[in-house]
């Protein structure tokens, strides 16, 4: 299994806008459609990788705590050479998990360029202002370390969102499989 790390983004970049079909209902879906009045988490998804078949579960429990607060997921793999993130493979994991945030797919993978997003999973946290407050890992577990999946990281700095305080700027990188680039 590859292991590629995030790319840890400048803190106080400006969220990049997007426009993006939803993969269960078709609609189109953008920045504005999902930031929540206190600020966005943007999470880069997909069907088949194993770091994020590890996580889905506990991310779909997260996302639903936080339910209202502004999240999304974008798949932006090459889904002809990795036909488990089609966008109809990806409207199943939705489907199966209960997502309960939009789940898009970024065909010609402009998102992924202009998020800096370099595998899955990987987390941006935006406060009100759309300025990245956190980019890291969900948390410590990975497949087979025995860590249970909690979120610790990502829910802390979600929280400090929440509650309008400072985000920490000792943040861990996340780790994933690689962005599935198109040749």
């Amino acid at each position: 299994m590859a292991r590629t790390e995030s790319l840890m983004k400048d803190l106080g970049t400006t969220a990049p806008d997007f426009t993006l079909p939803d993969v269960v209902t078709g609609k189109s879906v953008s920045i504005a459609d999902t930031r929540g009045p206190k600020g966005l988490l943007v999470m880069f998804l997909c069907a088949h990788c194993p770091f994020v078949k590890h996580l889905e579960q506990a991310i779909a429990n997260f996302a639903s705590e936080y339910f209202g607060s502004g999240s999304v997921a974008i798949s932006s793999n090459d889904a002809v050479a990795y036909p488990d993130d089609a966008p109809s493979e990806l409207a199943a994991q939705a489907n199966r998990l209960n997502f309960t945030f939009p789940y898009l797919y970024d065909e010609p993978q402009q998102a992924a360029r202009d998020y800096h997003a370099a595998c899955t999973p990987d987390f941006f946290l935006y406060d009100a202002n759309l300025a990245l407050v956190y980019r890291g890992q969900f948390d410590a577990s990975r497949p087979g370390n025995g860590i249970p999946a909690t979120g610790s990281d990502l829910r802390a700095a979600f929280d400090a969102v929440l509650a309008g305080q400072p985000v920490s700027p000792d943040q861990v990188p996340g780790l994933g499989c690689s962005i599935k680039w198109k040749a």
